[in-house]
């Protein structure tokens, strides 16, 4: 498997990192790069998805940056891991509900590690501890290359979730790694790789 794991110790801004992620969707597209496995922090950012309303937006001041990732308005900053793929699906099943499975499953296997039980939740997409949730999805993809990703709230200020309606929920129902088991997971990046690439084997 030819994916290059790319990981950022320092903030990228969120424009930048589009940049980036958006060329390497269409090198890979073309057959002219690897796929992408890429984690890394955000500075503060409010960024919309293609189902943002306007109305989900409770601090009027604040800027929101749109994207073409699915979803609705969230909330990016730093003590939250990003991380975003370029996955062939060409290479692989046709399948974008599998690949949405892998996702979840490496996020529910990594925070199990830490000591944290979550999960799934057919209704609303993401990952869930309680009624809280931890990690959110959004996805794009295009000649079945998929791309965007995956956020998991680590230890991250939660009060700037109260600017904004974060996908659609209730802002008080967001939880972090820290708030859960006042910890700081070690070695987050290496499980999370080899989780990843473990579950990505099944599609």
């Amino acid at each position: 498997m030819n994916i290059e794991i790319k990981l950022s110790k320092k903030p990228v801004s969120y424009k930048k990192a589009m940049n980036f992620l958006n060329k390497r969707v269409e090198e890979v597209k073309d057959g002219k790069n690897r796929e992408l496995l890429w984690i890394l922090e955000h500075p503060k950012t409010y960024t919309a998805g293609v189902t943002f309303s306007r109305k989900d937006v409770i601090d009027k001041n604040i800027n929101v940056v749109r994207t073409n990732r699915g979803g609705k308005i969230t909330l990016h900053n730093p003590g939250q891991k990003i991380i975003y793929f370029v996955i062939n699906l060409n290479n692989r099943k046709k399948d974008i509900r599998k690949f949405i499975s892998v996702i979840e499953n490496t996020i529910i296997d990594l925070l199990k590690i830490f000591g944290i039980n979550s999960k799934k939740d057919k209704k609303n997409i993401g990952i869930w501890v309680k009624d809280k949730k931890i990690a959110a999805i959004g996805l794009r993809v295009s000649r079945w290359v998929a791309y965007h990703g995956c956020s998991i709230n680590i230890s991250n200020n939660l009060e700037s979730y109260k600017k904004i309606v974060p996908c659609g929920l209730d802002n008080t129902k967001i939880t972090s790694v820290l708030k859960e088991k006042n910890m700081a997971p070690k070695n987050f990046e290496k499980k999370l790789i080899r989780l990843f690439l473990k579950n990505l084997d099944h599609i």
